[in-house]
């Protein structure tokens, strides 16, 4: 395991990583401090606790309209594909069910 130090709205934090992920973690770091310092710097928001969930929000919302273009779904956002799955999850158990009692 490596350790790195990284910088979130002026506050420095150790992270420990496997090695040759530390250029993903650093990455992800700046893109969160990036988002965090925005919703500082918009004034709408203090405590960095609230500020931290905004961004989370703000990312996962960002993920989950995300389209990937060479995927199986391309028309579909990865919430949309999720929704599906869980759809035809509820459509195969309530087919299996009425089996169950059979054995």
């Amino acid at each position: 395991m490596n350790q790195i130090d990284v910088t979130i709205m002026g506050q420095v934090y150790k992270l420990a990583c496997k090695e040759g992920e530390q250029g993903t973690l650093q990455q992800a770091a700046a893109y969160l401090n990036e988002k965090m310092c925005a919703i500082r710097d918009s004034a709408k928001i203090k405590g960095t606790d609230r500020i931290a969930v905004m961004a989370a929000l703000t990312i996962s919302a960002d993920l989950l309209a995300t389209k990937v273009p060479g995927g199986l779904f391309p028309e579909m956002t990865i919430a949309e594909v999720k929704k599906q799955m869980h759809d035809m999850n509820d459509v195969l158990d309530s087919a299996l069910t009425p089996q169950e009692n059979l054995f």
